[in-house]
């Protein structure tokens, strides 16, 4: 009597012999993409504290500070004392603020008209001032886009490792631990990514409101100033005549 011996297909066995254990490389996928969120959040982390620390030292702390700079600024105009203003805006107290500063560039560039020099000083302070908050703002927002990409990208990993320990567990008949540790790093990962995403969404929102409150109030300051040169020169000039 004749006995058959199974034979392994050929589908098979090209199955089997290309077979790759992808396996330890996936574990060093899993383990960058947590170095990688875990640098991504303190970089944005640094960049609100940078930011904030930037916009208190350009921005005076309250409208009565401005406003006593602006009075002295006034009685040292009437007194035609150009060096006296340029002391003041490089004193202790004023020299990091920007109004002090577009102040005294506008005191070294006095024999400009009105128009010249306000849109001189609109140009210096979105150059100087501003140009940098936006850079490091468009810094926030790509760590904002980049952090739930990265936890997709750690589900995707997770998800080929549960996968993978599907299959073990068919040929083995037993339960696999390490599918449920694959998982649990799936969804962790794209949680991690909300996590660090969403605080920087509110951080990145409340910088945005101080910059504008901070654009507002210089080009008020740098607006009184101007007045207050214009009608000092004016002034100057009638008593000439």
């Amino acid at each position: 009597m004749l006995e058959f011996v199974s034979v392994p297909t050929l589908a098979q066995a090209a199955q089997s012999s290309t077979t790759v254990d992808l396996s330890p490389v996936l574990d060093v996928a899993a383990y960058a993409i947590y170095f990688t969120l875990g640098s991504v959040a303190l970089y944005g982390i640094f960049c609100v504290i940078l930011l904030v620390r930037r916009i208190s030292q350009k921005r005076f702390p309250s409208s009565e500070t401005a406003n006593q700079f602006l009075e002295e600024v006034r009685d040292r105009l009437k007194q035609k004392n150009d060096n006296s203003v340029a002391e003041l805006c490089d004193s202790p107290p004023y020299w990091s603020k920007a109004t002090p500063q577009l102040v005294l560039l506008g005191i070294a560039n006095r024999h400009l008209s009105i128009a010249k020099l306000r849109r001189m000083l609109a140009e210096k302070f979105e150059t100087d001032v501003l140009s940098d908050l936006e850079y490091r703002t468009s810094w926030i927002a790509t760590i904002v886009k980049s952090a739930p990409m990265l936890g997709l990208l750690g589900t995707v990993v997770g998800m080929i490792n549960a996968f993978a320990g599907i299959a073990d567990m068919q040929e083995t008949g037993g339960v696999s631990k390490q599918l449920a540790a694959d998982i649990s790093f799936a969804l962790f990962t794209t949680a991690l990514g909300l996590a660090v995403a969403i605080p920087l969404v509110m951080a990145g929102n409340m910088i945005h409101v101080r910059i504008g409150k901070l654009q507002d109030s210089v080009q008020q300051d740098v607006g009184v100033f101007l007045d207050d040169l214009e009608q000092a020169d004016s002034s100057g000039e009638r008593r000439k005549a």
